[in-house]
């Protein structure tokens, strides 16, 4: 059952690299970080857990910086 997340997060993650839109990525990409955690909790993996974290947070920064952008203009 624990590996369900692997394959699901691994599946979203080559999904997220079709898109065109760069937020479409971050977005779908971020979703299956979040997955991996799950994942690397389950598996008590820390490093797969401190990884996906912070490239959530990256593509939190990108998405809320390209939000701002958009807001100014």
């Amino acid at each position: 059952m624990i590996e369900v997340f692997g394959y699901i997060g691994m599946i979203i993650v080559l999904f997220s690299f079709t898109m065109k839109d760069m937020m479409k990525l971050r977005i779908l990409n971020s979703i299956a970080c979040a997955i991996f955690v799950v994942y690397g909790i389950m598996h008590e993996t820390i490093p797969i857990v401190i990884m996906n974290i912070l490239v959530i947070l990256i593509n939190v920064f990108y998405v809320l910086k390209e939000k701002l952008r958009g807001w100014k203009e």
